[in-house]
């Protein structure tokens, strides 16, 4: 069948990673990595006037119940196809789909890629053809060579050259962040996730497998995690939206990773310690190469843009 198939499936069949794993098991990820994720979240909302946030691909609900403990005026909306989590606070409100109209600041954490895309293969002969796969055994083979919308989008966006060089099709990944930016009435829309920009596509894609904290073989069993890094620079262009680094986007709202200065130790030895502990935290979120090297894809619609 073909690979997205296969990949669809391994996530969200009934049998799928994500219909029965938690994720915070398995992976590190900013909303779980520090508290000052959620923080940096909730000034971006007061930042904007909105008193709305929806977390989109919640997982575990870590980032709502942040917020939840930040700004306990804030209406918030975790959305995932898990069940609700067992001790989310009864104040976040848990949803398996997006509002139709959105007022408010939505997060896309790590969303974007998990949205299985078309996987393609350059021939002996230069032609560019979908990957197949057998998902019992993981056998690749090459089908029909890429037409219409897809191979327009890998003509723009990703044009694969030499033999055996593969383009992930990230056209799904567009309607996604498109379909979710449509939404807006008022608001801001952000997209944040591991990807490349069109000057450093990997030659031989990026498709890959994560379970319990590691990297292991790509399978398609539902045991593990398949994911694959966002073209970035063409989300941002099919849905308008401006693009820019973590670490760029949290500096702005404060997050520095600046150590205390060591004098204030004699004066406040249990501050100290907690500002140490908050600069560690900063300094991980905006970390390079690390998660400050994330992408976040912003829309605006009827707020000023914050940066």
């Amino acid at each position: 069948m073909p690979l997205r198939q296969a990949w669809e499936l391994a996530l969200y069949g009934p049998d799928g990673f994500y219909t029965r794993q938690a994720p915070g098991d398995h992976f590190r990820t900013s909303s779980t990595a520090s508290p000052r994720f959620a923080g940096a979240i909730a000034d971006l909302a007061a930042a904007c006037d909105l008193d709305t946030v929806i977390d989109l691909a919640a997982g575990g609900g870590e980032l709502a119940a942040g917020l939840e403990s930040i700004r306990p005026d804030l209406t918030l909306i975790a959305i995932d196809l898990r069940p609700r989590p067992e001790g989310l606070p009864v104040r976040v409100e848990w949803r398996t789909e997006l509002p139709d109209r959105i007022d408010g600041l939505v997060i896309a954490n790590e969303w974007l890629d998990n949205v299985p895309c078309a996987v393609a293969e350059v021939d002996d002969d230069g032609r560019l053809r979908e990957v197949l796969v057998d998902p019992p055994t993981g056998r690749e083979t090459l089908g029909d060579d890429v037409a219409g919308p897809d191979l327009e989008w890998a003509r723009r966006w990703w044009p694969g050259s030499e033999p055996v060089h593969r383009v992930e099709i990230g056209r799904a990944r567009d309607v996604a962040w498109r379909d979710v930016v449509q939404r807006l009435d008022r608001g801001l829309a952000v997209a944040i996730d591991y990807g490349h920009v069109e000057a450093a596509r990997p030659e031989y894609g990026s498709l890959r497998s994560y379970r319990g904290g590691r990297a292991v073989d790509v399978a398609y069993d539902g045991s593990r995690d398949v994911t694959a890094d966002v073209a970035l620079d063409a989300v941002a262009a099919a849905s308008g939206s401006q693009l820019l680094r973590q670490r760029e986007a949290l500096r702005s709202l404060g997050i520095r990773g600046t150590r205390p200065d060591l004098e204030s130790a004699r004066d406040d030895p249990v501050g100290y310690v907690r500002a140490l502990s908050d600069a560690g935290a900063a300094a991980e979120l905006t970390a390079s190469p690390g998660l400050g090297d994330f992408g976040w894809i912003v829309t605006t619609v009827g707020v000023p843009a914050p940066w």
